[in-house]
């Protein structure tokens, strides 16, 4: 599991490359944590490479979603595949989130 983040002004873009399953979601949560306090923007989850996620890496989107409404900002989920779609669908997440 890759991550790449690019901060510019107030919009923080985090892609997300492989499969966030319950170890890497281990290692993802320790890298996006210190964007929990800085969240007073706007976070862009791009998951174009993102080829599953496990209910630990939903976790974590909660998370960022939660810190972000506690600050003001928010989080936009962007190009889910099918598979993560039906996720989402199942989860209720595409109720919480803004997807694109």
């Amino acid at each position: 599991m890759e991550v790449k983040i690019n901060k510019q002004d107030d919009v923080t873009t985090i892609r997300l490359i492989g499969r966030l399953d319950t170890p890497a979601a281990q290692e993802v949560g320790k890298e996006l944590t210190p964007l929990q306090e800085t969240a007073n923007g706007t976070i862009i989850l791009d998951c174009e490479d993102l080829s599953y996620i496990s209910s630990s890496g939903l976790r974590i989107f909660l998370s960022l979603r939660k810190a972000a409404a506690v600050k003001g900002g928010k989080v936009i989920v962007r190009n889910i595949n099918d598979s993560i779609r039906n996720v989402f669908m199942m989860t209720g997440f595409l109720n919480l989130f803004e997807v694109e």
